[in-house]
């Protein structure tokens, strides 16, 4: 049976129609609205001469046209690429370039943009603009109007036979250099990114199962306020789909935005990523929170970047019936378990078959040994990334006839086969020869009730090689606490030798879209300041 993401789609649309599928910016289309659209703009895309295998950019904001034309791609067999929409023009080249881009679908506030960049990408043959675009010069590049150009296609889904080795690609930008594509197989993806499609049971065995499923699972809604430019949006997105929920999508994140979106949609699971939305969500909730009824909201998730403990604690403080979930993961690996966080302050995932940690030969460590080994995914990973053979056999090796997912995350297993949770090796901060892992300080940080962000990274030292330095945003109407206040409050919590030596204050911490940390520009901050 199919585990194609467009044939899953199309079976939830069969089992529930008439359900309302997406809604965004006070906008709102059922299952087979959505499925008309995305109909529509594939035989606009087949007309272009995008065909199978072909890569198209989605250069997008949240919103309906985003949804439809990921949908429209899959439908034809070609490959949507997810465009961070913060990349300036350099980035922009590269990845357009490195995609191997055939057509983009881009939002007008960046048409220009696109415009500007085309010189440079000779593989960009059309491109659709989404809203008022200025008049630009788009060269031998066709171009249009994405609601002019689809409004007298068919709707019609007779589209030719499709794979489970159909490729679905997501660019990460990752801590570290430019974009890298991230192939999936769809068969992969399913299992790996969305669990099987099914987060009430067994995974679903094909696209019949979907539609069996779907009308007797009752009525949901999910709202994301990340950007479907990230890879756990993406994982949120289609799982719903399985599962025939309502998504409520927001273009821009909004924290007192989210909680009326909450109470009018009666929203009951809402994602985030990380405490870059989940603080000021959880600010909100305690300044507004009394305005809006929130008793619809059962579940907060994170994924991409984890909660600190006390957003954790101030969110369930507030609102006691949630149930706040981390998960672990990444576009590399899917969804690798569910983290939780210690009486002791560490993060632990439980083991399984297809995640374990490994020592430099791939070989799994031994239980209870304290040994620090690299955490692999195995089983459904990808086959690589896109363009890039030497980045491919170094984060997916094939040992044994067995191709893994090793991203540099470092962890020990416990007795029981838990996974404790260390941090990413190339963050690793060697401070006088003891070990420092950013994570670990940052949650120590934050619970500062001063401290509204932080970064932590290494600052090169004369004696001990390197020392722990943090970039820290403060709470509005809030002083950052000076050197010796914040070493007192950290030492509460981690050794000493981990404390921060070096505080430098910024008016906002510079993260990507999704809320990921960017620990090169935390870098260069630390290392820019006075000592």
């Amino acid at each position: 049976m199919s585990l194609n993401l467009a044939d899953l789609f199309e079976a939830a649309v069969d089992g529930v129609p008439d359900r309302t599928a997406i809604v965004c910016a006070g906008e709102r289309v059922t299952y087979a609205e959505l499925d008309a659209g995305a109909n529509r703009l594939a035989h606009h895309l087949v007309g272009a001469g995008v065909g199978p295998g072909d890569h198209v950019g989605m250069y997008m904001r949240n919103s309906i046209e985003f949804v439809e034309s990921l949908l429209a791609c899959l439908k034809i067999r070609a490959v949507p690429v997810n465009v961070n929409y913060r990349y300036v023009d350099a980035e922009l080249t590269y990845l357009f370039g490195n995609a191997e881009l055939v057509a983009v679908i881009a939002d007008g506030e960046f048409a220009a943009t696109t415009a500007a960049v085309l010189p440079q990408t000779p593989t960009v043959r059309h491109v659709l603009t989404v809203g008022p675009a200025a008049d630009l010069d788009w060269g031998a590049v066709t171009a249009a109007d994405f609601h002019d150009a689809v409004a007298a296609q068919s709707a019609d889904r007779d589209f030719p036979e499709r794979s489970d080795d159909d490729l679905f690609i997501i660019y990460t930008g990752g801590t570290t250099g430019m974009p890298k594509g991230v192939m999936w197989r769809h068969e992969d993806f399913f299992h790996a990114a969305l669990t099987g499609g099914n987060p009430f049971g067994e995974p679903y065995a094909g696209p019949e199962a979907v539609a069996a499923a779907v009308p007797h699972i009752p009525e949901m809604t999910w709202m994301l306020t990340a950007p479907l430019i990230h890879g756990a949006a993406l994982y949120t997105l289609f799982t719903g789909f399985c599962v025939g929920t309502t998504h409520v999508l927001m273009p821009r994140f909004d924290a007192r935005e989210a909680l009326a979106l909450v109470e009018r949609e009666r929203v009951m699971t809402l994602t985030v990523v990380g405490d870059a939305m989940a603080r000021p969500l959880a600010d909100a909730i305690v300044e507004h929170g009394a305005e809006y009824d929130l008793s619809s909201l059962l579940v907060v998730g994170s994924g991409g970047a984890l909660f600190s403990r006390g957003v954790r604690e101030q969110l369930v403080a507030h609102l006691p019936q949630l149930t706040v979930r981390d998960g672990f993961g990444a576009s590399e690996s899917g969804v690798d378990g569910n983290l939780e966080i210690g009486a002791d302050g560490l993060m632990r995932i439980a083991g399984k078959p297809t995640v374990r940690v490994v020592d430099e030969r791939m070989q799994p460590v031994t239980p209870g040994s304290d040994e620090v080994g690299y955490i692999a995914r195995s089983g459904n990973v990808p086959l690589g990334y896109w363009g890039d053979p030497e980045k491919t056999a170094a984060t997916f090796p094939v040992v044994d006839g067995v191709r893994m997912s090793i991203l540099g995350d470092l962890g020990r297993v416990e007795d029981d086969g838990t996974i404790v949770l260390l941090g990413r090796g190339s963050m690793c901060i060697n401070t006088g020869g003891e070990k420092v892992f950013p994570e670990e300080v940052e949650m120590a940080v934050k619970s500062h009730p001063a401290v509204m962000d932080a970064l932590v990274a290494g600052v090169d030292d004369e004696r001990y090689g390197q020392r722990v330095g943090v970039v820290v945003q403060p709470r509005e109407g809030h002083a950052v606490p000076d050197l010796d206040e914040l070493i007192d409050h950290v030492t509460t919590q981690v050794a000493r030798y981990k404390a921060p030596r070096l505080v430098v204050a910024v008016d906002a911490i510079v993260r990507s879209p999704a809320g990921k940390a960017d620990y090169r520009w935390a870098k260069a901050t630390l290392e820019a300041a006075p000592r």
